[in-house]
């Protein structure tokens, strides 16, 4: 016989689900707040990442994970189009084609480099596939692609996406720094961060604090290796015989070049663009701080020493080759 519930027993019962509740909704103004404060031109990328890493490793985001990935990941896209709205498509084109030996160049010679490191680590092949694609391409997105492909489990996914996630953290902040120490042009900039960060909002949001040619030639750069994404998930299926896994295609660049192409040809006052181009960067700004609070210390933990050292040297052999090749040939 279940033995009967006591009034103090009851009554403990109570006040932990209020205090449960009072955390909660604690932690859910708290959330609002800091998103509000994001919307404000306080608020930059680096700090809007340093709130969310903040707020995720101390008292936790109120909301499902999978929830705010999704909607990170609209956001992200979305404000990548609002910022087409600021391009003139022949820069564009040009920025582009600047790009485009460094892109392909870098692509290949980053998956080869994985695969031998990752050999000579001992790091499990589809998570030192993951890397090497999330390096050699957009990070996250490319992982995301990539992953259904090779059948990987959550846990691997989430080894890949932590290391890239942390090295995207530190370029972040250390990039524009370096730029500036090295005197750097706006277009050398441009042009390294988009090959050497992994992620298009760390691309963006160190860009962004170098300067707005800077962001201009770094975002068109980073969406023309975007589209490398395609060919890779086809090349992993055909490689890893998974063939019959449906390939996600990055349509928001589609998106992106047709703003462009309106901001080009479309007579309009300069004033309704500025609102776009303005609307974008603060979404920027509010999606580094969604991706800064959906992270965990069970996925730093779940990276582990190998694969995060796969991580650092493709990023840092990648980083540095890149950044020689740039300031050789870019004025």
């Amino acid at each position: 016989m279940a033995p009967l519930a006591t009034p103090d027993s009851a009554s403990h019962s109570g006040l932990r689900t209020q205090d449960s509740a009072l955390k909660n909704s604690f932690r859910i103004a708290l959330f609002v707040a800091l998103v509000v404060f994001c919307l404000t031109p306080w608020a930059s990328p680096p700090i809007a990442l340093a709130l969310g890493l903040a707020l995720a490793l101390t008292v936790g985001q109120p909301f499902d994970r999978r929830s705010t990935a999704r909607a990170t990941k609209l956001l992200l896209q979305a404000s990548v189009v609002g910022l087409g709205f600021g391009m003139n498509l022949q820069k564009v084109v040009e920025a582009g084609r600047t790009g485009l030996a460094f892109t392909t160049a870098t692509i290949f010679g980053t998956l080869l480099l994985g695969f031998a490191i990752g050999r000579a680590l001992r790091v499990n092949p589809t998570i030192a596939h993951l890397i090497s694609s999330g390096t050699a391409i957009c990070g996250g997105s490319a992982i995301a692609a990539v992953g259904p492909v090779l059948d990987a489990s959550d846990e691997e996914m989430s080894v890949a996406l932590g290391t890239v996630f942390i090295l995207n953290s530190i370029a972040l902040f250390a990039f524009p720094v370096i730029g500036h120490a090295l005197s750097l042009s706006q277009t050398q900039f441009g042009i390294w961060s988009a090959i050497a960060i992994h992620d298009t909002s760390s691309v963006v949001g160190a860009a962004a604090r170098y300067g707005t040619e800077a962001l201009q030639i770094a975002t068109t750069v980073k969406l023309t290796r975007a589209l490398w994404i395609v060919p890779l998930t086809i090349a992993t299926a055909v490689a890893f015989r998974k063939r019959s896994t449906p390939i996600s295609v990055p349509w928001f660049i589609l998106w992106f070049v047709a703003a462009s192409m309106i901001r080009s040809y479309v007579p309009a006052p300069a004033v309704v663009f500025t609102a776009f181009t303005t609307l974008a960067k603060i979404g920027l700004t509010v999606t580094l701080f969604l991706i800064g609070a959906g992270l965990s210390r069970k996925s730093i933990a779940a990276v582990g020493a190998r694969p995060l050292l796969l991580g650092v040297a493709l990023w840092i052999v990648i980083s540095c080759v890149s950044l020689w090749a740039v300031m050789a040939s870019v004025a």
